[in-house]
């Protein structure tokens, strides 16, 4: 069944508009894939994590899970990319990055070409 869109009426006065953009359904966002928009992935080295859970108090998508008490998986369904986590992630680590093989915070951006591989 396809739904008719009509125009928005510009003649009438802001009280008699119906409001735009109101969730009227809790949870909704879970339905909404925004993984996709990512040009940039977060990678965190699990070996030198604090487990201080900065990247997850900052996360603005919730994308961070935490497990047991402990930093888990990305939700790499929701994460955008925008880099908080990384940004905001307070421990430097002491050895090459797991994965990048650079030093830095325990966080590092990798562009997401380098996952077009890889299975999550």
């Amino acid at each position: 069944m396809t739904t008719k869109h009509e125009a928005p009426r510009l003649d009438l006065p802001w009280d008699q508009v119906a409001p735009g953009g109101v969730v009227t359904a809790v949870g909704n966002s879970e339905t909404y894939v925004t993984g996709t928009w990512r040009t940039m992935r977060p990678v965190r080295d699990e070996v030198q994590c604090t487990q201080c859970l900065t990247c997850w108090i900052m996360c603005p998508d919730a994308a961070i899970t935490v497990v047991d008490g402990k930093v888990g998986p990305y939700d790499y369904v929701h994460c955008k990319g925008c880099g908080v986590c990384a940004e905001r992630c307070p421990v430097n680590i002491r050895q090459p990055h797991s994965f990048t093989g650079q030093m830095g915070k325990v966080i590092h951006m990798v562009p997401e070409s380098d996952f077009e591989n890889v299975n999550e």
